[in-house]
């Protein structure tokens, strides 16, 4: 089965970067654009004016699904990446670019693969058989995998997009989603374990994230799909009176008579008065931090919500 447009892919790489277009591309992003990803070397190579250019858009992890909208004969590959909604940019997922040797053809209906569960690794990497040679290192917390049958000697086989055998991984990397809608404190203790992480615009990984992104990856690991941007994801939550907000809940910020631009999760009970903690992917300090609201973010505070 060949890549086809009008026809559903999936990502066989353990990050795939969605490009706002081909000529957009950087030299400094070949390490994100080879067949053989290394997103750690590409983030590390960007300095940081960089990490914030409008290029890249989203990210997709393993086995995501995208449709393919157009090739391109130079290895490009125009898609909607279905798993993120996006109803203001394209009512049926996040549009961009993608190299086509990061995708694989989806399965066929008959052929897709029972319900998932989730990588809750920070970051792993899947091997040609127990404690074996590295096959695709880089994957990330929240990439939904297939079990491919019972675990070995502390390993799991898994099924992976554009592999016909099953890969291993550390046996306790992998975890069922869970079948009910999750606390929210607990979304923010995986959001948590970000902490450091570095700012990328369009980042959605463990190796570098922005703000939405955060967001969109920490409830992605409990099995819901919550828009990509903080402006869609605004629209998809429910408000709340401010004073009322718990830990797990968001903070939505926008500047007078402007859409939403930032987003960040309320992390512990509010105090008295402004007294408000949030933790966030922060584009000021280009790392995800947990802080005191500054002034700053209060005079642009517009809402909490919660999921």
């Amino acid at each position: 089965m060949q890549l086809q447009p009008g026809r559903e892919a999936v990502v066989r790489v353990a990050v795939a970067t969605l490009w706002s277009r081909p000529e957009a591309v950087r030299p400094v992003d070949r390490p994100a654009l080879d067949p053989h990803v290394d997103i750690p070397t590409w983030i590390s190579g960007l300095d940081t004016d960089q990490r914030v250019g409008d290029c890249v858009l989203s990210q997709l992890l393993l086995g995501e699904r995208v449709l393919i909208t157009e090739l391109r004969p130079d290895g490009w590959a125009h898609v909607v990446a279905v798993e993120q909604p996006a109803a203001g940019l394209d009512p049926r997922g996040y549009p961009g670019w993608l190299p086509t040797a990061q995708l694989a053809p989806a399965p066929t209906d008959d052929a897709r693969p029972p319900a998932p569960w989730v990588v809750d690794a920070t970051v792993t990497e899947l091997r040609d058989a127990p404690a074996g040679a590295p096959v695709l290192p880089g994957v990330v917390l929240g990439t939904w995998l297939v079990p491919a049958g019972p675990p070995a000697e502390g390993w799991r086989p898994v099924h992976a997009a554009g592999h016909d055998r099953p890969l291993w991984l550390p046996a306790d990397h992998l975890v069922p989603l869970p079948t009910e809608a999750p606390p929210a404190r607990d979304v923010l203790a995986v959001a948590a374990r970000l902490l450091d992480v570095v700012y990328i615009w369009g980042g959605l990984s463990t190796h570098g994230i922005d703000c939405s992104g955060l967001v969109h990856l920490a409830w992605r690991r409990f099995g819901v799909r919550l828009p990509r941007d903080a402006d869609a994801q605004a629209l998809a939550t429910t408000p709340l009176p401010l004073g009322t907000e718990r830990p797990g809940d968001l903070y939505f910020f926008a500047r007078p008579g402007r859409p939403v631009h930032h987003i960040g999760f309320v992390s512990a009970a509010p105090g008295t008065g402004t007294d408000r903690r949030l933790l966030h992917a922060c584009y000021r300090t280009r790392r995800v931090l947990d802080e005191a609201m500054p002034a700053e973010r209060t005079a642009t505070l517009v809402g909490v919500h919660r999921v």
